[in-house]
């Protein structure tokens, strides 16, 4: 061996840079996680402590972690984004139409962006539509300057971005759309709107051209009643950013085509996009719970709660964006008009707040100032009550609603899992993986048994720990490091129901931690398509325990 001489670490400034990775944790999780802050202290003790001490906090932390609600919802959230958001559910059987050249109707932010992912991904041909000429200069010019940004940061050559730019042809004419294979619109929203849009493209465009719509609240069915051909129309409703959120909502209405979606979702992938299924329902899946949320923020200002402890006491979730800060950056007006939507749709529940109305008149983009508190002017024209309540209890509210409209999107079929919930807000919204998007948290913190009077994941009493020793006790390798975990699971774990698991690689895995834990797993090969999803055909006397893309699941017995 070579002893190498090193000069000793500076550890002066050890408490100051800690520090400031604690401020930055806070900002972007605001307390909600603790692996990070315990990560911090780690550091922060390296100074005063041996290599040996250093490793026996890590192992201490560790153990203590991976027991946590936020390590078994990051699992989750992982094994989501990386399998199942890969391969959704729902998808019909089919060869996807071949898509060779694109239209996009309405040149603005969203058309542009639009018009930027599919130049950069698929690299056919694009023709984008609007009614005036410099509405056509003005995205052209946002395409051309954005093409032009990413060849100054290095991510393509001139080359790549002048050929880009050669694919764009701009009309004022939809005859130029007639040989598109897919075409999309992303005007105004307003169905009367929308509706003459696909009107004038079916009397120019063969049957096979599939009409989307990037609408983010309103009824595809309506949109597509007075077509020849409905079946071919589908809702794709990108999440703003475009190029930054990877969620992609696919919306069938009630006449939609398997064509139709087989190849939306088969574009999706070729985008980059991470496609769920979901029913035509108001504000579709994302918007609508966070409209749902949003509306009880806004009346707790209403009754007299200031923004800001409104937006505290919700950023101390860990959510990525409070509430009314979130509203500056999606418009007030589309948070308005998406709520008359759904307040339409579900006047039980939803409502219009008469002060967002005069704030959204008024076309204040904050209700914060520049200095981060609130806009004189906009404390003047919301009229407030004198109903103060505390942060915690802000909170309950909030997420007892959330609880509510989730619950109810799943049973209504707007979705098919709960797992579809959490995609879309993990992937859509930004939540967090130490959440586990929506329903697993609900879950985690009671809200889902407060309000409901049981956990939608079934399986989180007797199996959430499952997943993690799966994963640990699989490995050969890490089978004697696992042994720890083992013998903490063994107490963990309550006694658990027969249950059963295919005969393949979870099968085998689960058939591992049957012998370390003594828990009763019935291991049988898979009686049916692996596409089925569920297997009730079993018809096996016993409650079901099926380990699947989307985790464990228990299902109940026939």
């Amino acid at each position: 061996s070579v002893k190498v001489d090193r000069e000793p670490v500076d550890m002066s400034n050890m408490d100051a840079l800690c520090d400031a990775a604690k401020a930055f944790v806070d900002m972007k999780v605001h307390g909600a996680a603790p692996a990070p802050y315990r990560a911090i202290d780690i550091i922060r003790a390296q100074k005063d402590c041996s290599i040996d001490e250093g490793f026996a906090m890590e192992d201490e932390a560790l153990g203590d972690l991976i027991m946590s609600d936020e390590c078994r919802s990051s699992v989750y959230a992982f094994d989501l984004v990386q399998r199942r958001a890969k391969r959704p559910v729902g998808v019909p059987e089919g060869w996807p139409q071949p898509i060779k050249k694109i239209g996009i109707v309405g040149a603005g932010l969203m058309g542009s962006q639009l018009a930027i992912l599919y130049l950069r991904r698929l690299k056919v041909p694009i023709v984008i539509k609007d009614i005036k000429q410099e509405f056509l200069d003005k995205g052209i010019s946002y395409i051309r300057g954005e093409l032009d940004r990413m060849v100054s940061k290095g991510r393509m050559d001139q080359g790549s971005a002048d050929y880009l730019f050669s694919l764009i042809k701009p009309t004022l004419d939809y005859a130029d759309m007639a040989d598109c294979d897919f075409i999309i619109e992303a005007v105004l929203e307003e169905i009367p709107l929308k509706k003459k849009v696909f009107g004038e493209l079916e009397e120019l465009i063969p049957e096979t051209t599939i009409l989307a719509t990037n609408t983010s609240s309103l009824s595809i069915t309506e949109m597509a009643s007075d077509l020849k051909h409905p079946e071919r129309v589908v809702g794709f409703h990108f999440f703003n950013p475009v190029a930054v959120l990877p969620f992609l909502e696919i919306v069938k209405a009630e006449k939609t085509g398997d064509q139709a979606l087989v190849t939306a979702f088969d574009l999706a992938k070729k985008i980059g996009k991470r496609g769920v299924r979901i029913k035509d329902a108001p504000a579709f899946l994302v918007n609508r719970l966070l409209i749902r949320m949003m509306g009880e923020c806004v009346a707790l200002v209403d009754e007299g709660n200031d923004f800001k402890a409104v937006d505290d006491a919700m950023s101390a979730l860990g959510i990525p964006m409070a509430p009314f800060v979130l509203m500056s950056l999606v418009g007030p007006a589309i948070a308005l008009h998406t709520s008359e939507t759904l307040a339409k749709a579900f006047p039980d529940r939803f409502s219009v707040s008469a002060n967002l109305a005069k704030f959204v008149e008024a076309r204040k983009a904050s209700v914060y100032g520049p200095d981060g508190n609130t806009d004189p002017e906009v404390a003047a024209l919301w009229q407030q009550g004198d109903k103060k309540i505390d942060a915690q209890a802000m909170r309950d509210r909030a997420l007892m609603a959330l609880t509510d409209e989730a619950w109810r999107i799943l049973d209504e079929g707007v979705v098919a899992e709960p797992q579809d919930i959490d995609t879309g807000l993990i992937l859509g919204a930004g939540y967090p993986f130490f959440m586990g998007g929506v329903t697993k948290y609900l879950d985690n913190k009671g809200y889902s048994e407060k309000v409901k009077g049981r956990k939608r994941h079934l399986a989180t009493d007797t199996l959430g720990l499952l997943l993690v020793v799966l994963v640990t006790v699989a490995s050969v390798q890490d089978r004697d490091a696992a042994e720890p975990l083992v013998a903490t699971a063994k107490e963990k774990i309550p006694t658990l129901v027969k249950g059963f698991a295919d005969g393949g690689y979870a099968g085998r895995g689960l058939d591992r931690i049957r012998d370390n834990l003594g828990v009763d797993i019935e291991v049988v090969r898979h009686p049916g398509n692996r596409n089925v999803g569920r297997w009730h055909d079993a018809q096996l006397p016993l409650p079901l325990v099926e380990r699947s893309d989307s985790g464990i699941t228990v299902l109940p017995r026939r």
